[in-house]
């Protein structure tokens, strides 16, 4: 019999390496998947080219039918040309509130035009921005025009309606009419390159698109623009229905269900604000009270309302302006009227409601880029570096227990009620002493990332609970590999000692 070694004498076989190997590779590429955006529940997707709106239920409505638009039709409407030069004779009519840029180009290198109109335009200031987006289809038309009536009443009536006045000067506000100017003038939906701009965008659920340098110009203009202002809210305007849309657009399987995000109950209120200042919206037959939730109306993925949400922290709807893609150039007033009151409501929406404040530590007075969280709800809003100001919506009627964390700073929270105006909220936060007993302070929910906001519990070290789970499996994984090569080292030395020369046996 042979003489009984150790078992830490054995050296691991060829399949015992190979298989710690493939192990080891596979742990590694959790991790790479563990750096993409928490899987959470948002309306966006897939690039038009992953999937096809045939793919999901419910999808045969006219929102998403391509018809020919007539020369007749057309007529009245903007060209892109008319449309710059309507932007900048703004600009120059109303400059001392507005300032015009673009960020970006299409494909047909197209300038994306916007208007920022504000009592102090250009200038950084611890109050909201609102942005309007326009055409993200090129087929659905009449949010380019809506958007300049707006800017020139708002114009006209600054210092005189007091509904004009309070946006002007409590809000950034951002239009962009038009999002795809190719796709306008090819009188199609798509872009010039034939892509959905609103699949395009990076979604939570199938995450084949999130290659930035692989999206069209248009996605990316867009993109770059939120990583340089803080939005608060946002709405587009497309047209084939008459509802205000509000997140989740997808669901996990695809399936044609309610999914609510973690902000369900202010998503509800602010798509209400548009549909019940709107002429006939909440009346909707096919909608209750004229709003709907995304994932319910039907799924989509890679849109940019879930996307504003997820990582630019800006609560973005999506309303569905007119029954008609393209109507009548002769139907543009009426549908303005529908519609102003509905626009000018949900801009002071971000001032009239939730609540607003600035975060300054205790000792030296310096503004904080604090987290504001809620209690009950999954989400946080990150207060601006340069100001510390925050402006978390909230829908009214209701008691919150508001926190603010700091790394570095003791943590502070308190209750509030929240009434139908909105409220203004500082807080003074005290460094933390070093120490065991207050490091529970230095544990920050922050769910930032790459574009601002997210959605996803954090730890102290800035990562998700997948990221702890799979790097503590990947010391467990080194240390058994270490204690194989230790086992193979001393097998190596036993066999090379004298008393391994020859095999002890006894017979």
């Amino acid at each position: 019999m042979a003489e009984a070694r150790p078992r830490w004498l054995f050296a691991p076989s060829p399949m015992d390496l190979s298989s710690i190997f493939l192990l080891y590779l596979l742990i590694l590429s959790l991790i790479q998947l563990s750096s993409f955006p928490a899987l959470i529940s948002a309306r966006g997707g897939a690039r038009g080219h992953h999937f096809s709106d045939g793919d999901f239920d419910g999808l045969s409505r006219k929102l998403l039918e391509d018809h020919p638009i007539s020369d007749e039709l057309a007529r009245g409407y903007m060209t892109n040309s008319d449309l710059e030069k309507a932007v900048k004779a703004f600009g120059r009519r109303c400059g001392n509130i507005s300032r015009i840029y673009s960020i970006g180009n299409s494909v047909q290198g197209v300038p994306l035009w916007v208007i920022e109109i504000s009592d102090r335009p250009g200038i950084g200031e611890p109050k909201p921005a609102f942005k309007f987006v326009g055409n993200v289809h090129g087929d659905e038309p009449v949010g380019r025009e809506l958007l300049l009536l707006l800017a020139n009443w708002l114009c006209d009536n600054y210092l005189k309606d007091p509904l004009a006045t309070l946006i002007i000067q409590k809000v950034h506000l951002h239009v962009l009419p038009s999002m795809n100017p190719d796709g306008f003038a090819l009188r199609i939906r798509n872009n010039a390159n034939n892509i959905d701009l609103n699949r395009d965008f990076p979604d939570q659920f199938f995450p084949m698109n999130d290659e930035e340098e692989l999206r069209q110009p248009e996605t990316r203009a867009i993109m770059k623009w939120l990583r340089e202002i803080r939005f608060t809210a946002s709405a587009s305007l497309h047209g084939g229905a008459l509802v205000a849309n509000y997140p989740w657009d997808g669901t996990e399987d695809k399936r044609k269900n309610y999914f609510s995000c973690p902000d369900d109950e202010t998503f509800r209120f602010l798509a209400s604000i548009y549909s019940h200042s709107h002429y006939n919206m909440s009346t909707s037959k096919e909608f209750e009270g004229g709003i709907t939730n995304g994932a319910s109306w039907y799924p989509i993925y890679g849109g940019m309302q879930d996307w504003n949400y997820i990582h630019a922290g800006c609560f973005e709807l999506t309303l569905e302006i007119s029954d008609d893609k393209w109507p009548s150039a002769s139907e543009l007033p009426t549908i303005w009227d529908y519609n102003k009151m509905s626009m000018l409501n949900l801009v002071a929406g971000v001032v009239k409601t939730g609540i607003h404040g600035r975060i300054f530590s205790s000792d030296k007075g310096r503004p904080l880029p604090a987290s504001i969280t809620i209690n009950g709800i999954n989400y946080s809003v990150q207060a601006s570096k340069q100001f510390a100001d925050y402006h978390r919506l909230l829908a009214p009627g209701n008691q919150y227990e508001v926190q603010v964390v700091m790394p570095g700073y003791k943590s502070k929270a308190t209750a509030v009620v929240l009434h139908e105006k909105g409220m203004s909220l500082d807080f003074i936060l005290d460094p933390a002493a070093p120490g065991p007993e207050n490091s529970k302070e230095l544990v920050s929910v922050d769910c930032s990332n790459e574009w601002g906001n997210g959605i996803g519990v954090v730890g102290s070290a800035g990562m998700t609970n997948l990221q702890i789970s799979v790097v503590l499996l990947l010391i467990l994984l080194s240390l058994c590999v270490l204690l194989q090569k230790r086992g193979l080292l001393g097998f190596v030395k036993h066999r090379q000692s004298p008393a391994g020369s020859k095999r002890s046996t006894t017979l």
